[in-house]
């Protein structure tokens, strides 16, 4: 397994991660992390196994720490969806968040 896709509200994440990274460290270290982020996906997609499973926050649904974020991502088929990044001072705000959405 090697592909990924990533969600509407994943790349609405990625934007957010971003423009915050910018403001408060700058451009250079926001773009250096912006392509960590995607480095982890793509060692997600190759093992995706190789993460914790987190049934108890939604069914099916797997993460991977990446340095102040969390990236949360399900199995579909032979692809990895990442559903969404959420920044470790945010996860109960917005888990609850988007359980509401959904």
């Amino acid at each position: 397994m090697a592909n990924y896709k990533l969600s509407n509200t994943a790349k609405e994440d990625l934007i957010r991660i971003h423009q915050f990274g910018v403001k408060r460290f700058g451009i250079r270290q926001a773009d250096k992390y912006f392509n960590e982020l995607f480095e982890y996906f793509d060692k997600i997609a190759n093992n995706p196994f190789s993460f914790e499973s987190v049934d108890y926050i939604r069914i099916g649904y797997r993460r991977c720490p990446c340095g102040s974020d969390t990236i949360y991502y399900r199995l579909n088929h032979d692809e990895v969806e990442i559903m969404s990044i959420i920044g470790n001072q945010n996860f109960q705000h917005q888990v609850i968040k988007r359980k509401e959405v959904r």
